[in-house]
């Protein structure tokens, strides 16, 4: 156990997270939902399989040997998650971009950090121990910064000239950003449900800290089977099938776009790669992860909002809330790294 590795290894998996979707930027006349099943191709089934393979070439026969009933609820939670990324867009729709990010990303904190302890019973643990309360702290202290950077994401937004979505509807949307976060925050119980996969994994050879990469293959199935299953709907509502083989009227430059795919793909990847790293090294209090997490990418995010401009020509107010923001998610951070330190 090393929280302090454990913090890193988070910090870069949220910068994997906030960094993914540029290449996809670079995708020319491909329908989105073409360009993310190619994308979702590399991230949920050959990047899982090719990092687990070789971190254990004793895969198969670990998930062979691995309890059933956590294969299947560890796929199940993976394709719970999958529909939670799905919704996530929906709650933008009633919402709009920065209040439903803000608001979405926060339910998904909360849930994913919270009920993982409650369902083990383990928040009498949380109450009793001081490196508990801090943990704890931490992660409403994380929820605070998430507020902050959405209440400067609205300032933006009303200076540069937005205006609310035509359907928005705060009522409705606080309910699916609702649902959206409990769903995202299934990747927490995937992790919680694939304990037994890791622990066989460990066994057959794979060293602790990687253990989880067996995991995530089981999880990412069932995201990818979620996802999969609309972009074809999506695909057959567009017309958008020509795209994998440039039928359409625009001619799309295909290596390239497949090429950008693989590379946001695999980059999407490696936020849960290095996640799952950390989170063996946070010792009993492991389940701040998910916190830590969202944290990193709403850093990120805003590291590359600032960098492409999207700030520029915003009033100090703005710039203040966001600087803000920005300090109370780093503080978060450092009391819920804290707090994992005592608890080891």
């Amino acid at each position: 156990m090393n929280p302090l590795l454990g913090v890193i290894f988070h910090g870069i998996g949220g910068a994997a997270a906030g960094t993914f979707y540029l290449p996809l930027k670079g995708v020319k006349r491909w329908s989105w939902e073409s360009a993310w099943l190619v994308a979702g191709v590399f991230s949920w089934i050959v990047a899982p399989w090719c990092f687990a393979l070789y971190l254990n070439p004793r895969l198969t026969e670990a998930l062979a040997e691995a309890p059933g009933g956590a294969i299947l609820l560890t796929l199940l939670f993976g394709a719970l998650w999958g529909v939670g990324g799905l919704t996530f867009g929906l709650s933008m729709r009633y919402l709009g971009l920065s209040l439903g990010y803000a608001v979405t990303l926060g339910f998904c904190a909360a849930f994913g950090t919270l009920i993982p302890p409650l369902f083990k019973g383990e928040l009498p643990m949380l109450w009793s121990s001081r490196g508990g309360w801090i943990v704890l702290f931490g992660v409403a202290i994380c929820l605070a910064g998430i507020a902050m950077c959405g209440r400067a994401g609205i300032i933006r937004d009303r200076q540069q000239g937005g205006a609310l979505p035509a359907e928005f509807n705060l009522i409705r949307g606080l309910w699916v950003a609702m649902f959206s976060g409990i769903m995202s925050s299934c990747m927490a119980f995937a992790f919680q449900s694939g304990k037994p996969i890791m622990d066989q994994a460990t066994q057959s050879g794979t060293p602790e800290v990687f253990a989880n990469t067996a995991v995530l293959v089981v999880t990412l199935l069932g995201g990818f089977i979620t996802n999969a299953v609309w972009c074809l709907i999506l695909n057959y509502r567009n017309g958008s099938f020509g795209d994998y083989v440039n039928r359409r009227e625009e001619r799309a430059p295909l290596a390239r776009n497949y090429a950008l795919s693989m590379l946001a793909g695999t980059t999407w990847y490696l936020q849960f790669f290095f996640y799952s790293m950390g989170t063996t090294l946070m010792g009993p209090f492991d389940f701040s992860s998910w916190t830590l997490h969202m944290a990193f990418i709403i850093l990120c995010g805003n590291f590359w909002g600032l960098t492409l401009g999207e700030w520029r020509g915003t009033s100090g107010q703005a710039r203040l809330w966001l600087a803000g923001g920005v300090a109370t998610l780093l503080i978060s951070v450092a009391l819920v790294g804290w707090g994992n330190a005592l608890g080891t």
